[in-house]
């Protein structure tokens, strides 16, 4: 069965919120400890990020 639009737009909140907090944790890293933990931290952020971008162009949710 396919998803209803309110669980497509719940799905798309929850991976924002991670793509958010973990963009914000290379930030936080970057200034705390380095910019060699930023670069680290900075990878997985990315992948969230794409993931959730993508999620919203697949399902016709704007920017």
């Amino acid at each position: 069965m396919s998803k209803t639009r309110s669980e497509v737009l719940a799905e798309s909140r929850t991976k924002g919120i991670v793509a958010g907090a973990t963009t914000a944790g290379a930030v936080a890293a970057g200034v705390l400890v380095g910019p060699i933990t930023c670069v680290a931290v900075a990878v997985p952020a990315a992948i969230f990020t794409y993931k959730w971008w993508r999620h919203r162009a697949e399902n016709g949710i704007k920017f």
